[in-house]
């Protein structure tokens, strides 16, 4: 599968600083350096393309795209994969309600989703690959953990397999959830704790076995069927980057049961763990109070907000105002605000000289857990400088700019 195209990142002088990120495992702020000295490997979970891109989803984006302009910036070689879960029940679901092919749905789901991201300016993964395409490599490795019993097939003649947690000693290690907080979210997040003849009312689905009207690939020795969702990402990850990675991410709402699941799936199939040195999760972005989801039907989507005209980098500067693990709203004013801020900077940016001293500010505020905030807060501050008549160095209003598109991905 094809990625969307890139856009040349302006290289700033010197290096910038390690970068440290917060580990939801570790539950603390931890040095994102790759052991070895091998390239920095990051694995995101990306989209279900059944409806555009909203606002969840540009934000959540910009917080990887975030860690790989930081680790550009230290000079380190990327291996980034970013998935497409190109087959699921909510793509069915959504196709059979709208009489719509699933597979032209998702198609045109997953060309808008790269539109946006390219007019959001975001460094494009270095693999971009769909789950359909990894049919193949997933149903080998579920074959591979039945044979070494860490799966099992459910007895109703359904063909589906499911992973057994109990051979996952460390399952829980990453959420840190209690078990009666696993079972509210495995109901809550595609997961089916309630279906009879689970060994673990938490064991996740590995091989969904063929059903009518319902999409099927062989499976070989597991018969005819289609992935369960943590599954493909383990592979996906495993095939790509290797039996451990610097950074799983995605949005907080993964963090169980999908990137737990993943992570014992991965485990398992290769003894190592912990399957990523930070597992890494973006908050949630509401409306009116609420969480923006498909579900509530309360929706701010990317392209609605490129054809009415919006400078996306406007819509990129509010996504940043906050921090990224924060959960946060989306309102008028925070897009006013970024507006406003927007102008500021490209009017500063066109001065003829300016302080010096913003390039070590933003890269020292951005390798603390990317803290953006105090990232913004220091152009902003440059900013003022210039247009109260401040600063006598011609060459800061360019490396001002290229400041900002490097390690921001804002283009002024």
């Amino acid at each position: 599968m094809e990625s969307w195209s890139g856009h040349d990142v302006p290289r700033l002088p010197g290096r910038g600083a390690a970068l440290a990120l917060f580990d939801s495992a570790r539950r603390a702020v931890q040095p994102a350096v790759p052991h070895g000295g091998g390239p920095a490997t990051m694995y995101v979970c990306g989209i279900t393309p059944y409806d555009a891109t909203h606002l969840g989803h540009a934000a959540t984006m910009i917080t990887f795209d975030l860690i790989q302009r930081s680790w550009r910036d230290v000079g380190l070689d990327i291996r980034y994969v970013q998935n497409v879960t190109d087959i699921d029940d909510p793509l069915l679901e959504r196709a059979a309600r709208d009489g719509e092919d699933w597979k032209v749905l998702a198609m045109r789901e997953t060309a808008l989703f790269r539109e946006d991201m390219e007019a959001l300016r975001m460094v494009p993964p270095s693999h971009y690959v769909g789950a359909v395409e990894s049919i193949p490599a997933i149903a080998e490795r579920v074959v591979l953990l039945l044979d070494r019993g860490a799966a099992y097939r459910l007895d109703d003649g359904t063909g589906d397999v499911y992973f057994d947690i109990a051979t996952a000693p460390r399952f829980g290690y990453e959420s840190h959830l209690s078990r009666e907080q696993m079972l509210v979210f495995a109901a809550e997040r595609g997961g089916d704790p309630e279906r009879p003849g689970k060994r673990d009312p938490l064991d996740p689905l590995l091989w969904r076995g063929a059903r009518d009207g319902e999409p099927a690939w062989p499976g070989g020795p597991l018969g005819p069927g289609r992935p369960g969702w943590h599954i493909e990402c383990a592979v996906i990850a495993l095939d790509l980057l290797g039996p451990q990675i610097d950074v799983q991410g995605g949005g907080n709402d993964l963090l169980f049961p999908h990137h737990e699941s993943s992570a014992a799936h991965a485990e398992c199939l290769t003894g190592v763990a912990p399957f990523a040195r930070h597992y890494v999760h973006a908050g949630m972005i509401g409306l009116d109070g609420e969480k923006m989801s498909k579900s509530r039907g309360n929706l701010v989507f990317v392209s609605r907000l490129r054809a009415d005209g919006v400078d996306m980098m406007a819509v990129r500067l509010a996504l940043l105002a906050d921090h990224y693990r924060a959960d946060r709203q989306w309102t008028d004013d925070l897009l006013k605000i970024a507006e406003q801020r927007l102008a500021r900077w490209r009017e500063a940016a066109a001065a003829p000289a300016g302080p010096s001293g913003l390039l070590a500010t933003v890269r020292r505020t951005l390798a603390t857990d990317l803290d953006t905030p105090a990232a913004l807060a220091a152009v902003d501050t440059w900013a003022d400088a210039v247009l109260a008549g401040g600063g006598t160095d011609p060459g800061a209003p360019a490396l001002m700019r290229s400041t900002v598109d490097s390690l921001l991905g804002v283009l002024l």
